[in-house]
């Protein structure tokens, strides 16, 4: 039956590109205000946005008499579309892994993100060591492979993670012993920054011969060692570093690690205590991507508050509200809303915090996060006020195109279900498949 479903809907597929003009919508646009009008989307783009726009001869014209357009929501920490687990927890530097070798575009999940509203999300490796794999920013095209579901031209990142996931893997007394796999290092959290640094150390001498080598390339160049090539990567600023965090006091070692070895620090993710350092994360110059209001769901988590995303940006922090779960990823809309009631953030502000600013942390801002001219058509159309927990889309352009549509959706309903029991029925009838004859001599 899953099997059915998602033949069906990629059957189906993104309706053709061509030109729209969604007209009489109340338009968020983020970085521009919020005003009633129309946008002209064109080869992909957004061409025209204003109270009235040029309506081209043969363009398509979305009507969105009382509804909403905001640009199309994006989650900076997700794990949907991962095939074949996204933890390599057998070793506590895994850079060498890539999430792109297992990015699996049947994955249900991605279809419930765009009904959700989501049009971007950045894939994260999991949290069982200090260093995890590469990760990378997907754009959620459903119908696509693989490779066309990637962020073209997204500077690529890596996961870090702090306390207690990577210090259990290696605790004698914990996880790791229990589920039969050896412990390894490290074992506590002075270890964890133990392993950081080491890497680095390793990462730094790495670049030099490299760097000594590019000088002049002559001779023979450095054995290539794909666990520091990523390091590499973040020594030069061509990798972004998305380390999972709660506790201040690890919040502040890793800046300081990071300080030392002359790299940033991208986004702290989770970062529950960041209230308490704010100051600090906003000097070291990382962006903080948070939760609205989870918290005591684990030791490190007893500090949380529901005021963490307001007070950091009021301190100077570039905060986003992240999912890290594929239910929650399909309403992060209403999750931006408890901005508002925790931490009295305007309707941009709150807005902003799922869209413009986890663009600014991907470094996809040029392209997506906000309804400007020149930017790509990511956009959603919602029935009501798209903060509110009423509120349901009725469409998603991702690159000018309908991915999701809530009428087309609704009334194909039964189609699908009349030719799902059809298959089932055919199922039925078929005669069993008993074990092949053996024959004499065999």
């Amino acid at each position: 039956m899953r099997k059915f479903l998602l033949a069906t809907l990629l059957a189906a597929g993104p309706l053709c590109a061509q030109t729209y003009v969604i007209k009489n919508a109340t338009v968020m646009t983020v970085s521009k205000g919020t005003f009633k009008g129309s946008i002209l989307v064109k080869d992909g783009k957004i061409a025209e946005v204003g109270e009235k726009v040029m309506e081209p001869q043969g363009a398509t014209i979305i009507d969105a008499a009382n509804q909403y357009v905001i640009p199309g929501i994006i989650d900076c920490h997700s794990h949907i579309a991962g095939d074949g687990g996204i933890n390599e927890g057998s070793v506590s530097v895994s850079s060498m892994v890539d999430i792109r070798d297992i990015i699996n575009p049947e994955d249900i999940a991605i279809y419930r993100a765009l009904a959700g509203g989501v049009t971007t999300a950045n894939i994260l490796h999991g949290s069982a060591n200090a260093i995890g794999g590469k990760t990378l920013p997907l754009k959620m095209r459903w119908g696509k492979d693989a490779q066309g579901m990637i962020f073209e031209g997204a500077t690529p990142g890596i996961k870090f993670a702090l306390g207690e996931n990577p210090k259990r893997a290696g605790n004698p007394t914990g996880g790791a012993i229990n589920s039969g796999v050896p412990p390894r290092y490290p074992a506590t959290r002075m270890g964890v920054e133990d392993v950081i640094r080491e890497a680095f150390v390793e990462a730094k001498a790495y670049k030099a011969e490299w760097d000594a080598w590019d000088a002049n390339k002559t001779g023979i160049p450095p054995r290539k060692d794909l666990k520091l090539e990523a390091l590499k990567e973040v020594l030069e600023g061509k990798r972004f570093v998305h380390a999972h965090s709660y506790r201040a006091d690890e919040i502040l070692m890793l800046l300081r690690v990071a300080d030392e070895f002359g790299f940033k620090i991208r986004t702290l993710q989770h970062v529950l205590e960041g209230y308490k350092v704010a100051k600090e994360i906003a000097a070291h110059g990382a962006g903080a991507s948070t939760f609205s209001d989870w918290w005591s769901y684990k030791m490190e988590a007893f500090d949380a508050i529901p005021y963490n995303a307001a007070i950091m940006q009021k301190k100077g922090v570039l905060v986003s509200l992240n999912s890290d779960d594929a239910e929650l990823m399909r309403h992060l809309n209403s999750e931006a809303g408890k901005g508002m009631k925790y931490g009295g953030l305007s309707e941009t502000e709150a807005l902003a915090m799922i869209t413009l600013n986890p663009a600014k942390q991907l470094g996809i801002d040029n392209r997506v996060g906000s309804i400007e001219v020149g930017k790509d058509a990511d956009l959603v159309v919602y029935d009501k006020f798209p903060l509110s927990d009423y509120a349901k889309v009725q469409k998603v352009l991702i690159d000018g195109q309908i991915y999701f549509d809530r009428d087309n959706e609704v009334s194909g309903r039964p189609n699908k279900k009349a030719e799902k029991q059809k298959l089932i029925d055919k199922e039925k009838t078929r005669a069993p498949q008993g074990a092949p004859t053996r024959r004499a001599g065999q």
